[in-house]
């Protein structure tokens, strides 16, 4: 890390172990981090002992750090001669923001550099036994945000409606409801599985099996309250395999 510049670069989904070489070298060299609300504390721990840790987390419908102020302080960072890091939770290219404070890095005449890492979404489905895509099923797989800035986020539902379709949700819960109305709407079956994993790749991981028809019920009476990320289209692979084991016992 150079002074004065920033460095943006993902913590990954929770694991320490899942942290890449690249991200633990500038936890250890960064003066100062600037960090979101879901980076674990056992990956903060990593930082080096002289470096100042500031919390510029958001929360969804929660409390909030303005977009504005985050750029405004890592800009101001940078131009003190400080080697900022800016450590975002999963990869920082998804759903993470990266484009506006590279762009605010490019006004202000900040060199930077992006270090990715590991999303939820790969967590989740690893942890779950399964393949994001999978071939003769769906040649493409969709990220997508529950809600955006203007409130829940609209999608092409009769894309994502059709047989075999896989989606990973970010930010799903509290759309749950809206979600499932929107895709029935468009003609998805709503035995459709769905795979809510919180806390992906964590000690404290909680897996919830469920069905299009049931989703928004099941998650309220899971009472996730950690960071969840929703896998539709897909099911634990132990289930599976528990389900074709049943299946042939009856045959």
């Amino acid at each position: 890390m150079q002074p004065g510049q920033v460095t943006f670069a993902g913590s990954g989904p929770g694991d320490p172990d899942l942290l890449t070489i690249k991200a633990f070298k500038a936890l250890q060299q960064a003066d100062v981090i600037l960090h979101d609300r879901l980076v674990s504390d056992e990956i903060l721990q990593l930082a080096g002992p002289s470096a100042s840790l500031l919390d510029v987390g958001k929360e969804g419908f929660g409390p909030q750090v303005t977009q504005q102020e985050i750029c405004d302080r890592m800009i101001a960072l940078a131009k003190s001669g400080l080697r900022v890091l800016r450590l975002k939770s999963g990869d920082p290219a998804i759903f993470a923001r990266l484009d506006e404070e590279l762009t605010a890095c490019d006004l202000a005449g900040i060199t930077y550099r992006v270090i990715p890492g590991i999303t939820a979404a790969s967590a989740a489905v690893a942890d779950i036994g399964q393949s994001l895509t999978q071939r003769g099923r769906n040649a493409s797989v969709r990220f997508l945000t529950g809600h955006d800035m203007k409130g829940f986020a609209d999608h092409d539902w009769a894309a994502l409606a059709r047989a075999g379709e896989v989606a990973a949700i970010y930010m799903g819960k509290k759309s749950a409801r809206f979600i499932q109305g929107r895709l029935i709407m468009h003609g998805a079956d709503r035995n459709t599985p769905v795979t809510i994993v919180e806390n992906a790749s964590r000690v404290d991981q909680r897996v919830l099996e469920t069905t299009l028809d049931t989703l928004p019920d099941d998650l309220t009476n899971a009472g996730f309250n950690g960071p969840a990320l929703t896998l539709f289209g897909l099911a634990p692979r132990a289930s599976l395999a528990a389900l074709t084991d049943l299946k042939l016992e009856h045959a």
